[in-house]
């Protein structure tokens, strides 16, 4: 595919509040251009999400242009340059243009600058290094178009010093390139991911979740996820074996179930045996407590789904609740190796969208009028009868339930007499 020379006919940028935005910078001298991944979506003719603007006006300036303007501005990473204004509701990263004047090593001082060339070149990679004006004109000192049509990404400029400034640099890589690149990766920052990943013991569980999950739901997420396990990087961040057929297996039922990419089902796909992965994973990634929990669940004894029978699936439903069977049954699903492909896997998933579970109907007061007291003794009470309800398959006939709360209180009486 060919980029477009420009997006003169881009609504979002002609009008509401990105124009909003950049008619508020582009005045006295100062200006503003939209940067990074907006442009890039839009020259691929995907969705746009956040939108980011560069510009050659300072901190405080932008700061005092907004109150002016009676927009909000928020002072998020002022001393990198960083100021988000708030209009409708809609944020933006306003950062100064910024530009290395002494290097030394890793590391590189920088200085505010106006120069849009050498902004652009402290950028990670090509197709991330565009800006547009207002007027909808494409500008690329990098190189980012040409990699935009071939769906390449590249590092721009020496792809180990751009790592040796963020080794994060490195999930990124992989990540961009399984959401925009096609084929296998660029050669020459494959090499230097490698080379670099050392470094990624400096980076801080916060900031590996935050780029592996997004990896997890990228279009091109199996492909990737095996280049970096060839090239030695899964092991040190799972610290745990990965499984790529059940990672592969999980897109496919997540399609035939029409499921959008889910990525910590895809996640236990990839790396939870057992309920021992969940917690390790937990740990190094700094998951959130629903996710744990939701990982956690899913590595419980979930092999015991493979050849189950509607019944017992129905037992399990009703244990579990919806959301923990549904994973549970998928994870299964894509853990089944050759059997994946049976359709029953398809039946399993999807019986909490054909069936739901009743609410026990037995109470404590039918236990308490046959004698059981309050207390320790009725909710054992309770739970026996309950397990007793699941076994007969959810009866809800008064003789049946009846049945049941007497055999229930006669083997309590056996079980517990003196």
């Amino acid at each position: 595919m060919n980029a477009p020379d420009s997006l003169r006919d881009a609504p979002w940028l002609r009008s509401g509040a990105t124009a909003r935005v950049l008619t508020l910078l582009n005045s006295g001298g100062e200006e503003a251009r939209v940067a990074g991944g907006a442009v890039r979506n839009a020259l691929l003719g995907l969705p746009i999400g956040d939108i980011d603007i560069a510009t050659t006006a300072l901190p405080e300036e932008v700061i005092r242009r907004a109150k002016l303007a009676h927009i909000k501005a928020v002072p998020t990473g002022v001393e990198h340059g960083t100021v988000t204004l708030v209009i409708e509701g809609q944020p933006f990263e306003v950062t100064t243009l910024r530009e290395d004047i002494e290097t030394f090593g890793r590391k590189a001082r920088v200085a505010f600058g106006r120069d849009w060339t050498r902004d652009a070149m402290r950028r990670d990679f090509t197709i991330n290094g565009l800006t547009v004006t207002p007027d909808g004109t494409v500008h690329d000192e990098v190189g980012g178009r040409a990699d935009i049509a071939a769906r390449r990404v590249r590092f721009i400029g020496e792809p180990s010093q751009r790592i040796a400034e963020d080794y994060l640099r490195i999930l990124r890589f992989f990540r961009i390139h399984a959401a925009y690149g096609e084929g296998v990766p660029d050669r020459a920052g494959y090499e230097a991911c490698i080379a670099g990943r050392d470094g990624l013991a400096e980076l801080s569980a916060e900031r590996i979740r935050l780029e592996m999950l997004k990896l997890m739901v990228a279009k091109g997420a199996a492909e990737a996820l095996v280049a970096m396990d060839d090239a030695g990087l899964l092991l040190r961040l799972t610290a745990g074996v990965v499984y790529h057929g059940a990672f592969a297996n999980m897109i496919v039922a997540e399609q035939q179930m029409g499921l959008a990419p889910d990525a910590i089902l895809r996640l236990g796909a990839l790396a939870v045996a057992v309920t021992e992965d969940a917690k390790r994973l937990s740990q190094r990634w700094r998951l959130s407590n629903a996710e744990t929990k939701r990982l956690d669940s899913m590595g419980h004894r979930w092999w015991r789904a493979a050849g189950m029978d509607e019944a017992i699936a129905q037992r399990r439903l009703y244990r579990l609740g919806a959301a923990r069977y549904r994973d549970r049954m998928m994870l299964a699903w894509a853990r089944a190796g050759r059997d994946a492909a049976s359709p029953s896997w398809r039946e399993l998933a999807t019986l909490p969208e054909r069936w739901t579970p009743p609410v026990f109907p037995l109470k404590a007061a039918a236990f308490i009028a046959r004698g059981i007291a309050e207390g320790p003794a009725l909710g054992h009470v309770l739970t026996l009868a309950e397990d007793a309800w699941l076994a007969l398959q959810f009866p809800l006939d008064s003789a049946a339930l009846e049945t049941i709360a007497d055999d229930t209180v006669a083997k309590f009486t056996r079980d517990h007499r003196l």
